[in-house]
């Protein structure tokens, strides 16, 4: 399918073939033809990165008047940043329809200005929820009359504590407007919003709800907790071409990695609500242009960014709320392109990674922490081929190669070459030269008891068990404990480490208990539901293998 056929207006169509697109993306061949010609609103499940700007935009600004003064069109995004994404790719689709004005309106800049642009006529307008409400508190915008209202990355919104904001706007909007609602995940608060606000709306789904992007690939590493910088590092030093924002849980663990980067020597710096908007400006044009390769962000501070290109995300530590991990995961390997988002981990933390599996429906590989003998091994290939790849400009180095030459002439080819790599490489083989293995040998831990727990999925005699009921039936950690000791009817039950998230729980219990807490719950239902439980399947596994393993040998099972 290409866009010619879509039924889009020509001068829409020459923008879109200028800016070097010929065929659409998913999700704009799912949207683009049922905004053009069905009029009801429509719920969009897309991740960040596969399209959905022009899928959206193309179809508002065939629709819009531009020959009306009017606001005719309202697009809400979570951030400033993403307002301004936003913003310049429809005045790219838009750049050959004369008199239509694209106006943004965020916080940190001038309102007065943005109240100037409103004025001269704006038939789209492109805001953050709180300035927006700022707008209208002064009636400076009339949004009673819209045709269209697109909520942009909804979830985020929600997130980020906008709901009361958005029921304050939209309860001015008019009751024949379409509403268009983009979410990477259908939470209960997005469905919500749709009950209360949207009129039978056509759900499309790009890829699987919750889900993670389709082409990242997941990986963890298991150090110990007093190795996770060490770690980071040598990730970093063995991919020379990394391009990486790395996600810390606060502010002060964000400055405190991002210093420790850039006085070791990395293009690096950080990115959290501390800031003043200039000086995130500054960061943000830095690592955009590529002077900055790893960026260290809280998750508040990341929302709404868009780079093109990340190879990588890092999670130095996994979000307080686990569903998050499928926003920062997101932000890699899109329009098409691959990318790895990597969990670095220690050995208490490894039950976390069957949660996230549950929850985005992909499988996390678990890696190795290059060693130091590794590192140096890639570092010095990246160097050979940089080397080889440079292109000679003789007309501005030609001048001085006599005099290198002369200086050059007792070294034999081979003591250049190799008095060349030592000046540029020294410095990692004096680092790693006795460079100690970081990895953590689960094997080794798990045959001395605590750690086999952990990578069990529980500590000290504890097993994990998943359960899937959730944030959806309304449970929290002690809400589900007061379920499973009313249900269960074991002796002295021990219920601890209780996860709770949107559709599915985990908890850990004494492994003696597992087996009598699932025979107890697994023919049982909740509100018509049948309740679902299972071991964590990494014990599962080994339990499996064990039971095998004794099979063959002729040993009695157990």
């Amino acid at each position: 399918m290409t866009f010619e056929e879509l039924s889009i207006d020509p001068r829409i169509l020459r923008a879109i073939a200028e800016m070097g697109f010929t065929e659409p993306m998913p999700i704009q061949r799912e949207v683009i033809p049922f905004l053009l010609n069905e009029k009801r609103d429509l719920v969009a499940l897309a991740h960040t990165g596969t399209g959905k700007t022009a899928a959206f935009g193309i179809p508002l600004i065939q629709a819009v008047d531009p020959l009306s003064r009017r606001t005719q069109a309202l697009i809400l995004a979570p951030t400033r940043e993403l307002c301004l994404q936003i913003t310049e790719e429809l005045n790219r689709i838009a750049g050959h329809i004369a008199g239509l004005n694209i106006v943004p309106i965020y916080g940190g800049a001038n309102i007065l200005t943005q109240i100037r642009q409103i004025a001269a006529g704006a038939q789209i307008i492109v805001a953050t929820p709180g300035r927006m409400l700022d707008m209208l508190k002064r009636r400076k915008v009339d949004v009673s009359t819209i045709g269209w209202l697109v909520l942009d990355e909804a979830d985020e919104m929600l997130n980020m504590g906008f709901k009361e904001d958005l029921n304050a706007i939209l309860s001015g909007t008019p009751d024949g407007k379409r509403v268009l609602l983009f979410s990477a995940t259908m939470a209960a608060e997005i469905e919500a919003i749709a009950a209360s606000y949207m009129h039978k709306p056509v759900s499309i789904t790009v890829g699987s709800k919750n889900t993670g992007a389709e082409n990242v690939r997941h990986q963890y590493y298991v150090v110990h907790a007093k190795d996770r910088y060490l770690a980071l590092k040598r990730i970093a030093d063995y991919t020379p071409e990394i391009y990486a924002i790395i996600f810390c849980r606060t502010k002060i663990e964000t400055q405190e990695i991002a210093d420790a980067l850039i006085k070791d020597g990395y293009n690096a710096d950080a990115l959290h609500g501390d800031l003043s908007q200039p000086q995130r400006d500054a960061v943000m044009n830095r690592f955009r242009s590529r002077n900055i390769q790893m960026l260290v962000a809280t998750d508040v501070a990341a929302r709404g960014l868009d780079v093109v290109d990340l190879t990588h995300i890092i999670n130095y530590n996994l979000p307080d709320d686990i569903e998050h991990y499928t926003h920062r995961s997101g932000r890699t390997g899109r329009a098409g392109k691959s990318g790895v988002s990597i969990v670095i981990l220690h050995l208490k933390e490894i039950y976390k990674i069957r949660l996230i599996e549950k929850q985005i429906g992909k499988t996390f590989t678990a890696a190795r922490i290059p060693t130091g003998e590794e590192v140096c091994e890639k570092q010095l290939y990246h160097l050979v081929d940089r080397v080889k790849g440079t292109e000679v400009r003789h007309e501005e180095i030609g001048a001085f190669l006599p005099a290198v030459y002369e200086k050059l002439k007792d070294l034999s080819r081979e003591e250049i070459i190799q008095r060349f790599f030592s000046a540029h490489f020294n410095r990692f083989l004096s680092y790693y030269r006795n460079a100690p293995d970081l990895n953590v040998d689960l094997k080794r831990k798990e045959a001395g008891g605590s750690g086999g727990a952990a990578v069990a999925g529980g500590r000290g005699g504890m097993t994990r068990l998943f359960i899937n009921l959730g944030q959806l039936e309304r449970f929290t950690p002690k809400s589900l404990k007061a379920y499973l000791a009313e249900t269960v009817h074991v002796p002295n039950l021990r219920v601890v480490n209780v996860i709770v998230m949107k559709n599915c729980s985990s908890f850990e219990t004494d492994a003696a208990q597992a087996k009598s807490v699932i025979g107890a719950l697994q023919k049982t239902r909740f509100r018509n539901r049948r309740v679902r439980i299972e071991l964590d399947d990494r014990r599962g596994r080994k339990e499996r293998e064990s039971k095998k393993g004794r099979k063959g040998s002729g040993a009695p099972a157990a």
